[in-house]
Protein backbone atom coordinates (compact mmCIF):
# COMPACT_ATOMS: atom_id res chain seq x y z
CA UNK A 1 0.00 0.00 0.00
CA UNK A 2 1.49 3.40 -0.99
CA UNK A 3 2.28 5.81 1.83
CA UNK A 4 2.68 9.59 1.69
CA UNK A 5 4.22 11.96 4.21
CA UNK A 6 1.86 14.58 5.63
CA UNK A 7 3.11 18.17 5.98
CA UNK A 8 1.77 21.30 7.58
CA UNK A 9 1.69 24.64 5.75
CA UNK A 10 5.25 25.44 6.89
CA UNK A 11 6.60 22.31 5.18
CA UNK A 12 7.16 20.42 8.43
CA UNK A 13 6.35 16.72 8.48
CA UNK A 14 3.56 15.90 10.91
CA UNK A 15 2.89 12.26 10.06
CA UNK A 16 2.24 9.65 7.38
CA UNK A 17 -0.87 8.66 5.47
CA UNK A 18 -1.67 5.35 3.82
CA UNK A 19 -3.17 5.81 0.36
CA UNK A 20 -5.69 3.50 -1.29
CA UNK A 21 -4.20 0.89 -3.63
CA UNK A 22 -7.25 1.15 -5.89
CA UNK A 23 -6.67 4.84 -6.60
CA UNK A 24 -3.01 5.67 -6.04
CA UNK A 25 -1.37 2.46 -7.26
CA UNK A 26 -2.87 1.40 -10.59
CA UNK A 27 -1.22 0.46 -13.87
CA UNK A 28 -0.74 3.37 -16.28
CA UNK A 29 -2.93 3.38 -19.40
CA UNK A 30 -1.56 6.22 -21.55
CA UNK A 31 -4.15 5.76 -24.30
CA UNK A 32 -7.02 6.15 -21.86
CA UNK A 33 -5.44 9.23 -20.26
CA UNK A 34 -4.99 10.82 -23.70
CA UNK A 35 -8.62 10.14 -24.58
CA UNK A 36 -9.77 11.71 -21.31
CA UNK A 37 -7.74 14.87 -22.00
CA UNK A 38 -9.07 15.14 -25.56
CA UNK A 39 -12.63 14.71 -24.25
CA UNK A 40 -12.15 17.44 -21.65
CA UNK A 41 -10.60 19.93 -24.08
CA UNK A 42 -13.20 19.15 -26.76
CA UNK A 43 -16.02 19.98 -24.34
CA UNK A 44 -14.46 23.43 -23.78
CA UNK A 45 -14.61 24.36 -27.47
CA UNK A 46 -17.33 26.88 -28.23
CA UNK A 47 -18.03 25.63 -31.75
CA UNK A 48 -19.50 28.98 -32.77
CA UNK A 49 -17.71 29.13 -36.13
CA UNK A 50 -20.06 29.68 -39.07
CA UNK A 51 -20.05 30.23 -42.84
CA UNK A 52 -22.83 30.97 -45.31
CA UNK A 53 -23.93 28.58 -48.02
CA UNK A 54 -25.20 29.87 -51.39
CA UNK A 55 -28.72 29.81 -49.94
CA UNK A 56 -27.71 32.23 -47.17
CA UNK A 57 -25.69 34.91 -48.99
CA UNK A 58 -27.35 38.01 -50.33
CA UNK A 59 -28.29 38.56 -53.99
CA UNK A 60 -28.43 36.23 -56.96
CA UNK A 61 -32.10 36.42 -57.70
CA UNK A 62 -31.59 37.06 -61.39
CA UNK A 63 -29.53 35.17 -63.95
CA UNK A 64 -26.39 37.35 -64.53
CA UNK A 65 -26.57 37.08 -68.34
CA UNK A 66 -28.35 35.03 -70.98
CA UNK A 67 -27.45 31.41 -71.43
CA UNK A 68 -26.04 31.58 -74.95
CA UNK A 69 -24.37 33.99 -77.31
CA UNK A 70 -22.21 36.06 -74.96
CA UNK A 71 -19.02 34.01 -75.26
CA UNK A 72 -18.86 33.64 -71.51
CA UNK A 73 -19.42 30.58 -69.36
CA UNK A 74 -22.93 29.73 -68.26
CA UNK A 75 -23.99 31.39 -65.01
CA UNK A 76 -27.24 31.03 -63.16
CA UNK A 77 -26.61 32.96 -59.94
CA UNK A 78 -24.23 35.44 -58.41
CA UNK A 79 -24.35 33.36 -55.23
CA UNK A 80 -22.37 30.52 -56.82
CA UNK A 81 -19.35 29.38 -54.74
CA UNK A 82 -17.22 30.09 -57.82
CA UNK A 83 -17.97 33.79 -57.60
CA UNK A 84 -16.49 36.35 -55.25
CA UNK A 85 -19.08 37.00 -52.54
CA UNK A 86 -20.76 33.68 -53.22
CA UNK A 87 -21.54 30.91 -50.77
CA UNK A 88 -18.98 28.61 -49.14
CA UNK A 89 -18.90 24.92 -49.96
CA UNK A 90 -18.64 22.53 -46.99
CA UNK A 91 -17.74 25.38 -44.62
CA UNK A 92 -17.95 25.04 -40.83
CA UNK A 93 -21.25 25.57 -39.03
CA UNK A 94 -22.03 25.89 -35.30
CA UNK A 95 -21.78 22.53 -33.55
CA UNK A 96 -20.73 20.89 -30.32
CA UNK A 97 -17.41 19.05 -30.18
CA UNK A 98 -18.25 17.36 -26.89
CA UNK A 99 -18.21 13.58 -26.60
CA UNK A 100 -18.37 11.27 -23.63
CA UNK A 101 -16.44 8.32 -22.26
CA UNK A 102 -17.79 5.48 -20.15
CA UNK A 103 -17.73 6.31 -16.45
CA UNK A 104 -15.33 3.47 -15.61
CA UNK A 105 -12.85 4.68 -18.23
CA UNK A 106 -12.99 8.28 -16.95
CA UNK A 107 -12.33 7.13 -13.42
CA UNK A 108 -9.50 4.82 -14.46
CA UNK A 109 -7.81 7.67 -16.35
CA UNK A 110 -8.04 9.82 -13.21
CA UNK A 111 -6.53 7.05 -11.09
CA UNK A 112 -3.68 6.65 -13.62
CA UNK A 113 -2.59 10.28 -13.37
CA UNK A 114 -2.92 10.29 -9.56
CA UNK A 115 -0.72 7.20 -9.41
CA UNK A 116 1.83 8.88 -11.67
CA UNK A 117 2.02 11.89 -9.34
CA UNK A 118 2.62 9.60 -6.36
CA UNK A 119 5.32 7.57 -8.11
CA UNK A 120 7.11 10.67 -9.41
CA UNK A 121 7.12 12.26 -5.96
CA UNK A 122 5.01 15.21 -7.09
CA UNK A 123 2.05 14.58 -4.78
CA UNK A 124 2.23 16.40 -1.45
CA UNK A 125 -0.32 15.69 1.27
CA UNK A 126 -1.17 18.59 3.59
CA UNK A 127 -2.57 18.30 7.09
CA UNK A 128 -4.80 21.29 6.26
CA UNK A 129 -4.95 24.30 3.95
CA UNK A 130 -6.70 27.50 4.97
CA UNK A 131 -6.02 31.16 5.68
CA UNK A 132 -7.49 33.61 8.17
CA UNK A 133 -8.25 36.03 5.32
CA UNK A 134 -7.88 36.02 1.52
CA UNK A 135 -4.31 37.29 1.05
CA UNK A 136 -2.22 36.55 -2.04
CA UNK A 137 0.94 37.35 -0.06
CA UNK A 138 0.19 34.54 2.42
CA UNK A 139 -0.39 32.08 -0.40
CA UNK A 140 2.96 33.02 -1.98
CA UNK A 141 4.68 32.51 1.39
CA UNK A 142 3.07 29.08 1.60
CA UNK A 143 4.35 28.25 -1.91
CA UNK A 144 7.85 29.45 -1.06
CA UNK A 145 7.91 27.20 2.02
CA UNK A 146 7.65 24.25 -0.36
CA UNK A 147 9.86 25.83 -3.04
CA UNK A 148 7.11 25.80 -5.67
CA UNK A 149 6.47 29.54 -6.11
CA UNK A 150 7.86 29.29 -9.66
CA UNK A 151 6.09 26.03 -10.57
CA UNK A 152 2.56 25.19 -11.61
CA UNK A 153 0.66 23.85 -8.65
CA UNK A 154 -2.77 22.27 -8.24
CA UNK A 155 -4.25 22.69 -4.75
CA UNK A 156 -7.07 20.34 -3.81
CA UNK A 157 -9.28 20.67 -0.74
CA UNK A 158 -12.26 18.56 0.33
CA UNK A 159 -14.61 21.51 -0.19
CA UNK A 160 -13.87 24.74 -2.00
CA UNK A 161 -12.54 27.15 0.66
CA UNK A 162 -13.19 30.79 -0.24
CA UNK A 163 -10.09 32.20 1.50
CA UNK A 164 -7.83 29.73 -0.32
CA UNK A 165 -9.52 30.26 -3.66
CA UNK A 166 -9.41 34.07 -3.44
CA UNK A 167 -5.80 34.04 -2.21
CA UNK A 168 -4.71 32.09 -5.29
CA UNK A 169 -6.89 33.89 -7.84
CA UNK A 170 -4.21 36.40 -8.83
CA UNK A 171 -1.49 33.78 -9.25
CA UNK A 172 -0.91 32.38 -12.74
CA UNK A 173 0.79 29.22 -11.48
CA UNK A 174 -1.81 28.19 -8.87
CA UNK A 175 -5.15 26.46 -9.43
CA UNK A 176 -7.50 25.58 -6.57
CA UNK A 177 -10.29 23.03 -6.88
CA UNK A 178 -12.37 20.83 -4.61
CA UNK A 179 -12.05 17.04 -4.47
CA UNK A 180 -15.25 16.61 -6.47
CA UNK A 181 -13.88 18.83 -9.26
CA UNK A 182 -10.84 16.59 -9.75
CA UNK A 183 -10.01 16.08 -13.43
CA UNK A 184 -7.28 14.59 -15.61
CA UNK A 185 -6.29 17.75 -17.47
CA UNK A 186 -5.66 19.91 -14.38
CA UNK A 187 -3.57 17.15 -12.79
CA UNK A 188 -1.43 16.70 -15.90
CA UNK A 189 -1.10 20.46 -16.35
CA UNK A 190 0.44 20.87 -12.89
CA UNK A 191 3.99 20.15 -11.80
CA UNK A 192 3.10 19.70 -8.13
CA UNK A 193 -0.14 18.35 -6.69
CA UNK A 194 -1.07 19.52 -3.18
CA UNK A 195 -3.94 17.69 -1.54
CA UNK A 196 -5.30 17.87 2.00
CA UNK A 197 -5.94 14.79 4.15
CA UNK A 198 -9.67 15.52 4.06
CA UNK A 199 -9.58 15.68 0.26
CA UNK A 200 -7.80 12.30 0.10
CA UNK A 201 -10.54 10.80 2.27
CA UNK A 202 -13.20 12.38 0.04
CA UNK A 203 -11.58 11.02 -3.13
CA UNK A 204 -11.26 7.55 -1.66
CA UNK A 205 -14.89 7.68 -0.52
CA UNK A 206 -16.08 8.57 -4.04
CA UNK A 207 -13.75 6.57 -6.30
CA UNK A 208 -13.07 3.32 -4.43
Amino acid sequence: MPTAAVYDMQNKKVGDLELSEEIFNVEMNAGLVHQAVVMQLASRRLGTHSTKTRAMVRGGGRKPWRQKGTGRARAGSRRSPLWRGGGTVFGPHPRSYAFSMPRKQRRLALKCVLTDKVKSGNLIVLDSLDFDAPKTKKFVEFQKAFGVDDKKGLFITAELIENVMRSANNLRNAVTISALELNVYDILNSEKLFITKDAVAKIEEVYV
